[in-house]
């Protein structure tokens, strides 16, 4: 069962084109759970919806936290900004590995990762993220500046005792080989985990987190529920990484926060687990990777 509308927040003038349109409200989670990874700053709908209406939507349907991450510096500086204005979110900031090549044409990485050092000393951003290697956009001499950055994010996590965002695309074995290589920090969070049931072992074994969004919904993401059944219970977290990745049915549409308990939903259903129990273990993995939001 779900509300035959999206929170007031989210709607927008019918135009037809449902593709725009934020879905429907789902109904609320038994217990309140955290979206671990979202984008507040990002627009993919037809409208532009306030950091605190995006959290009040999120909060009804008992989604009662999220951590906001940045991708460039642009964001990463708003996701400071943002934390300062709610204490329903927590923050993480970094280059993203598309974007490092980016700054490093420009002869700005290094300037730019010092800045996101600087960025990270707020005490409400508890995550260096979302870093790591990406073969599907990024090819040729631009993965030597993504290897670079992620080395150096992971160095950052480390002395400032801060979670680890990972992002992984088509790059799973070179991104455990670069933890291995360098020395994961104490608290790694696979970010919309994309790998089968060998990386979920890889992360059962080395307790990191494996972090769940939409994308375990779709027909055809048999691995992400292969991966999602045998991973430890204890390292489990979901996120939406909003306005992306929106869970079936509603596939292709616009996310957000509030969108959290469809994917908890079919998480309960895969690993077979009453939803209060799994939504308290949720919400208690998530304080484990991040610290409390109190």
């Amino acid at each position: 069962m779900c509300n035959s509308l999206p929170p007031a927040s989210y709607r927008a003038p019918d135009t037809g084109d449902s593709r725009k349109e934020y879905p429907p409200a789902p109904e609320p989670l038994p217990v309140p759970v955290m979206d671990n990874h979202t984008h507040l700053d990002f627009r993919h709908g037809l409208i532009d919806v306030a950091v605190a209406d995006a959290l009040d939507a999120a909060e009804a349907v008992g989604v009662q936290g999220a951590v906001q991450v940045g991708c460039d510096l642009e964001s990463s500086r708003f996701t400071v900004q943002a934390l300062d204005a709610d204490r329903r979110l927590l923050g993480a900031v970094a280059i993203h590995p598309n974007d490092a090549p980016v700054y490093a044409g420009r002869g700005e990485l290094e300037s730019a990762l010092a800045e996101i050092e600087e960025l990270a000393v707020h005490p409400r951003v508890r995550a260096i993220g979302e870093t790591g290697l990406d073969f599907f956009r990024t090819h040729g001499d631009g993965l030597v500046h993504q290897r670079q950055s992620f080395r150096r994010h992971i160095d950052i996590a480390k002395r400032l005792d801060l979670t680890l965002q990972i992002h992984d695309r088509d790059a799973h074995d070179d991104v455990v080989q670069v933890l291995r290589e360098e020395g994961a920090p104490e608290r790694v969070v696979f970010h919309c985990f994309s790998g089968d049931e060998e990386l979920a072992r890889i992360c059962n074994m080395n307790g990191w987190y494996m972090s769940f969004a939409g994308t375990m919904t779709f027909k055809n993401a048999a691995n992400l529920r292969d991966a999602l059944a045998i991973a430890d219970p204890e390292l489990l977290l979901v996120e939406t990484d909003s306005p992306f990745l929106t869970p079936h049915p509603y596939r292709g549409r616009p996310n957000a926060s509030y969108m959290v308990p469809y994917t908890v939903r079919s998480m309960a259903e895969v690993t077979g687990t009453e939803l209060s129990a799994l939504c308290s273990q949720l919400a208690e993995n998530t304080v484990a990777a991040y610290g409390s939001w109190d």
